[in-house]
Order: structure tokens, then sequence, then C-alpha cells
């Protein structure tokens, strides 16, 4: 069931003035796109549409002025930097990248080539812009989420499932470096809502399966999911984990919960890689990324998975239901 997307500002988005259009190059210009997501996820084919479709609005057709050479999947920090270096070697004129682990190695690789990034989150704190009005580098794009939603993320799961007492936040901290900001704040909002909130990291899937089968033998756990590359690649296996142990989840984004997590809110992913065109197009035209502020997500997605809540035992308040953006009967 869908419903009017509501709009948050977090911090604001930053807008620029319209700036004239060079004439068209006439040799073709190469573009590199790391994702963290397969190349037969859906999710990629939507984003990489939106994308294409956007650029070719703005006057670059694959085939005729333009070539993209994709890397899939960069969910682990090897794959990533033997997929950086493999782009790189093609030099493209601009690198769009997917998430934090793929643009933090690209930094380490190159402080020439430009890269537009896509949902990163804390881009100042993580040391890839010099802040978001001036990056000043070869680097800048689309941020993602503050570490305050964790407190955010705390307040929908306890509302959904009132019954929780205990929250675990759970991360790889090698693929997500802010998730321990993510987790500070819920632990800060912990007593509000009256559970206790803890950390807890994975590195492998097998870690995952062993944390999610140990909290399912407890009463009264609930998990939340924060930004992740390690997160987004297995994202199906964490949403089964979850059903299979009766574990209330509350996921960073809308894919989660297709596939039959129990709610996501986050940033709509899609509209950051349509604007990411924008910025792409703007370089390829001569624009430097450290002349483009870095831009803040403007629109968010609050999804509800009701057959769901309904094989955990949970019913749905109407209130909640009501703003939800999406509930998946």
């Amino acid at each position: 069931m869908k419903r009017r997307a509501f709009i948050l500002a977090l911090g604001g988005a930053t807008a620029w003035p319209m700036v004239a259009r060079a004439q068209q190059p006439d040799r073709t210009r190469r573009i590199g796109v790391l994702m963290n997501t397969s190349k037969t996820d859906p999710e990629s084919e939507v984003r990489i549409g939106v994308f294409r479709q956007h650029l070719e609005q703005l006057g670059w057709r694959v085939g005729r002025n333009l070539q993209i050479d994709y890397r899939w999947g960069v969910g682990d920090l090897e794959k990533t930097r033997a997929a950086t270096a493999e782009l790189l070697s093609l030099a493209p004129d601009v690198v769009l990248s997917n998430a934090t682990t793929a643009t933090t190695l690209l930094q380490q690789a190159t402080r020439t080539i430009p890269i537009v990034f896509v949902v990163v989150s804390e881009p100042v704190a993580l040391g890839l812009v010099q802040s978001l009005a001036h990056p000043g580098g070869n680097i800048t794009g689309f941020s993602y989420l503050e570490p305050t939603l964790g407190a955010k993320w705390l307040e929908l799961l306890k509302e959904i499932a009132p019954h929780i007492n205990r929250v675990a936040v759970v991360f790889n901290p090698k693929t997500a470096p802010n998730g321990a900001l993510f987790a500070r704040s819920a632990e800060l909002a912990a007593s509000r809502f009256g559970v206790d909130a803890n950390t807890i990291p994975v590195d492998s899937t097998p870690a995952l399966d062993a944390m999610m089968t140990s909290l399912g033998r407890e009463q009264g756990r609930g998990l939340i999911f924060p930004p992740d590359t390690f997160a987004t690649v297995n994202r199906k296996l964490m949403v089964e984990l979850a059903a299979r142990h009766r574990l209330p989840a509350i996921y960073f984004q809308r894919p989660f919960t297709s596939d039959g997590g129990l709610i996501s809110y986050g940033a709509d992913i899609t509209d950051l890689f349509r604007r990411a065109a924008s910025y792409v197009d703007r370089i390829l035209r001569g624009e430097k990324p450290a002349d483009l502020p870095v831009q803040q997500p403007v629109k968010f997605e609050l999804v509800v998975n009701v057959r769901t809540a309904k094989a955990l035992g949970l019913n749905v308040p109407e209130p909640f239901l009501a703003l939800a953006d999406e509930v998946i009967e």
C-alpha cells in the first residue's frame, strides 16, 4: 500500500544556481561505477536505471558519447580494493561510488580522479571531505544518514514491538566505520523507552548466524541494523535469520522490508542516485568536485511489513500504519 512520501531535511539540502550547458565533447567520456549490491539484485537495476535515465536527460547516452564500467557486490575490503584498482586502471573521467567502504578505498587510491559518492554517512568525520559546503578535494557527493537516527530507530522499533526490553545494534566495524555513532545514539535514548541497548559487532556470516541464534533464545530481544555494506550484501540472510529466531528488527533501508524484514526507515537511495547524475554531468562538463557542496538527503521512507508483524505476533498500531509511506500487506 503506497502512501504519500514525506520529506525530512537533515541539515537541509544545499541548492546551487543553474549553470550554462557547455557543448557536448566529441570524445566518448568514461564513468566507473562501484556498487555494493550485486548485478542480479533488483535494487541494482532500479538505482542504476534511474542514474542512467537522468544522465540521458542531461545529454549523456551510453554507446554515443558515454561508456560506463561497473564493478558489483563490493561487500568486503579485499574485493572492494581489487575492484577499485580495476576501475582506476581504465582511466575514468569520474567514478560513482556507492557506500563508505568503496569511497574510502577510492580516496586512498587516487587524489586526482573525480569521485561522486552516494550513501555515505558522516563524510566529514571520515575525512573524505573538508566540509559539506567546501569539499576541497577530488571527492563530493550525497551523504546518507545522521548518527542521531539511532534514537529514532529505537523509538520506531519499540512502538511496533512494545514488549522488547533489550536491543542490540548490529554492524560490521570493518564495513561500517560509523556504526558506533548510530549505536551511541540508541544507547543514549534507551532509558526513555525502557530498554537496554548494546552493540554487537559481527564480521562474517557465521558470526551473524551464531549471534542471531543466541539472541533468539532470550526473551524481549530486538535488533537495529544501521547503514553497513556487510548488511546490504547479506540482507536476505539477515531477514531470514530474524524471522527464524522471531526477533523484531528495524533496518536502514527499504529493500530489507521488501525482502521480509519487519520495518525500515531511512533515506530514499534511489533519489540519491538520481541526484548523483547531476553532479557527474557537471564534472564531465568541467566543474571540480572541490567546488560542488556535499548534498544531504531530503526524501525519507518508513516501510512496515504487516505480514512479518503478524508472523511475529505483533499488532501494528493504526497511527503507525497511517505514518508509513508503504505498508506491505
